[in-house]
């Protein structure tokens, strides 16, 4: 692809564009009510055991950044800077069975998003578990409003505080039951199951990939797509990791806790830091959140200008954001965390690693490799195999 088809946002993007808002952005979509808190990491990772589950953790990591490379080469070199146009370069008239697939992860996301605040506004203020879920609901609103702008600075400015209190949590644990870590990975436990966790886990996370198209117009060549993508699983994983060790120091009985990362404040009994731990898990539900529907709103939009139209307004936006909030934060209030999770995460894994993993893969990957060649002069050409 050549300099001039590039987005025209691209020509004065900054490093931080390039390399880092990417992986930020792809880490605020997966980082969600469960990673946040502790509970994904209990339901798909815990079960193998402290060692399986960080073995499982790094495989989820590698296939990340695969795939996210993958991705953003593949949509750089389509010039697909939605879901909707990326699926239809990939599967043609299949893209509607990715887009029945994410209408039902984002119902699925946003319920548990919602169903994690509102356990922490219980838990923190003693609040209704609606009144959380619905001031989590407004905030997600008010920033999608504003477009593209106003998420990619909740994606910068959250991941710096989030990346900051998972570490200084870090330090905490270490120091106050940094023994009970060491022991309980140097009893023996059962690590079946580990290649299935991971694989599970990157199923549905992975989405996050093609969440963030918008993001990637900054990027100005596909070393910038494959870089940034690479980058990206570690960035995602780093803080999970992190909390994970943290969490074996109560394995195997911390696998039973509705919001782990509580339980743990209150063993490390620091009510500050429980405060702000929990003002980050909330923020990195936001940004989540808003990611979610931000993909949203940026796939109609896209759709709209194809047929002519005028660009997606502020209240358009807005309505928008309003309609599938609104619809998820009753779906949160009729089940529960720990039930959204283990019921509706596992099945959606498999999905989309059959409807975009596995194409993006084969197909996507083979799209690539033959628009590189056709844009190499015609004597290299006949020496690529």
């Amino acid at each position: 692809m050549s300099a001039a088809s590039a987005p025209a946002t691209a020509a004065g993007s900054s490093w931080f564009q390039r390399f880092l808002l990417p992986g930020f952005a792809f880490k605020a979509v997966v980082i969600g009510g469960g990673y946040a808190t502790g509970r994904e990491l209990a339901e798909f990772f815990l079960p193998s055991g402290p060692w399986g589950g960080l073995a499982a953790m790094l495989l989820a990591m590698l296939l990340w950044s695969i795939i996210c490379a993958t991705t953003f080469a593949f949509a750089r070199a389509m010039q697909a800077f939605d879901y909707r146009s990326f699926f239809e370069k990939l599967l043609g008239r299949g893209w509607i069975l990715f887009e029945v697939g994410y209408v039902l992860l984002v119902t699925l996301i946003l319920a548990v998003f919602g169903a994690a605040a509102g356990e922490i506004g219980a838990a923190i203020f003693g609040w209704p578990p609606l009144v959380g879920t619905a001031f989590l609901a407004a905030s997600i609103a008010l920033f999608v409003t504003f477009g593209n702008a106003s998420v990619e600075g909740l994606f910068k400015y959250v991941s710096f505080l989030l990346y900051g209190v998972y570490a200084l949590f870090m330090v905490l644990a270490l120091s106050s039951f940094g023994d009970e870590i060491a022991a309980r990975f140097a009893i023996p436990a059962p690590s079946d199951g580990w290649v299935i966790g991971g694989l599970t886990y990157t199923g549905y996370n992975v989405i996050g990939a093609v969440v963030i198209l918008p993001v990637i117009r900054h990027l100005t060549s596909q070393r910038d797509a494959i870089v940034s993508g690479l980058i990206a699983g570690p960035l995602a994983m780093a803080p999970a990791i992190l909390f994970f060790a943290a969490m074996i120091a109560f394995y195997p009985g911390i696998m039973h806790e509705t919001l782990p990362s509580d339980f743990m404040l209150r063993q490390l009994d620091m009510p500050l830091f429980h405060l702000l731990f929990q003002f980050m898990i909330f923020a990195a539900l936001l940004e989540s959140g808003a990611g979610s529907v931000h993909a949203i709103n940026e796939r109609v939009d896209a759709a709209r200008r194809a047929r002519g139209h005028a660009a997606l307004g502020k209240r358009a936006r807005a309505g928008i954001a309003a309609a599938l909030l609104v619809g998820c934060m009753f779906l949160a209030d009729r089940f529960g965390l720990v039930t959204l999770i283990a019921s509706g995460y596992r099945f959606l894994s498999w999905v989309f690693l059959a409807v975009y993993v596995v194409p993006l893969l084969t197909i996507g990957l083979y799209r690539l490799l033959r628009s590189r060649k056709q844009d190499l002069p015609p004597a290299v050409q006949g020496n690529v195999t």
